[in-house]
C-alpha cells in the first residue's frame, strides 16, 4: 500500500509519517527533509529558499519528480510532503490530510525551530502564499482542494499517538478499489 501525508508546515507530517511507518514497517520518504536538505547546501532558509523557487520552478519540479517516480515505483511505502497526495496522482492507496489552525501551527513550528511564534507565524504565512502561488501556477492545483483525500485530520485535537491510531483504523477498514478504483486527478498537469 502506497499512503501519502500531506498537510500545512507545522502540523505533525513529519511526526505522523514516521509513528505510521514503524507501526505499519514501511519505507517512509519526506520530501520536507528533501527540501530543506536542499536550502541547507545552498545556505538559505526555508523562506529564502521558497523565493527563490519562486523564480526558478525547477527547484519544485525536481522535487515534484522525484516523489512522483517513488509513488510510482514503490509499494509499502509512506510520502510526506504538501503536494504528496497530488503528486502520488493515482498511484496512492490512501492520501491523507492532516491540518490545524494556524495559531497551533506556529506555536509548533517556534519551539520546533527557536524562535517567536510571531516570526514562525510571519514567516508560515509568507511561505504558504509563496506555495501556493508556485503549485497552481506549475501544476494547477489549488492547495486549498482538499478532494482528492481519503481522510482529513485536525492534529490539535489529537496527541500524535490519537493520530496514528486513527489513521491506523481507517487502513484496517479501508478498500482501495471502493466505488471507482483508483482514478487519476483531474485537472492537474504532471509537466516535469
Amino acid at each position: 500500500m502506497l499512503i501519502t501525508v500531506s498537510g500545512p508546515p507545522g502540523v505533525g507530517k513529519s511526526t505522523t509519517a514516521t509513528a505510521l511507518t514503524e507501526a505499519l514497517g514501511y519505507d517512509h520518504v519526506s520530501g520536507g527533509d528533501l527540501f530543506r536538505s536542499l536550502a541547507d547546501e545552498r545556505g538559505l532558509s526555508l523562506l529564502e529558499f521558497n523565493q527563490l523557487a519562486e523564480e526558478d520552478d525547477q527547484i519544485d519540479r525536481d522535487l515534484d519528480r522525484r516523489l512522483r517516480d517513488l509513488a510510482r515505483d514503490r509499494d509499502d511505502l509512506v510520502i510526506e510532503s504538501r503536494l504528496a497526495g497530488w503528486m502520488a496522482g493515482e498511484h496512492a492507496d490512501l492520501r491523507i490530510w492532516l491540518d490545524a489552525p494556524a495559531s497551533v501551527r506556529a506555536v509548533r513550528i517556534a519551539d520546533r525551530e527557536g524562535k517567536s511564534v510571531e516570526q514562525a507565524r510571519s514567516e508560515t504565512q509568507a511561505r504558504a502564499e509563496s506555495e501556493a502561488l508556485r503549485y497552481r501556477e506549475i501544476y494547477g492545483i489549488d492547495i486549498e482542494d482538499r478532494s482528492i483525500y481519503d481522510l482529513s485530520i485536525n492534529t490539535a485535537r489529537l496527541d500524535p499517538t490519537g493520530i496514528v491510531e486513527t489513521i491506523l483504523a481507517f487502513v484496517e477498514s479501508y478498500d482501495p478499489d471502493g466505488d471507482e478504483g483508483k482514478v487519476p486527478i483531474e485537472g492537474v498537469t504532471y509537466d516535469f
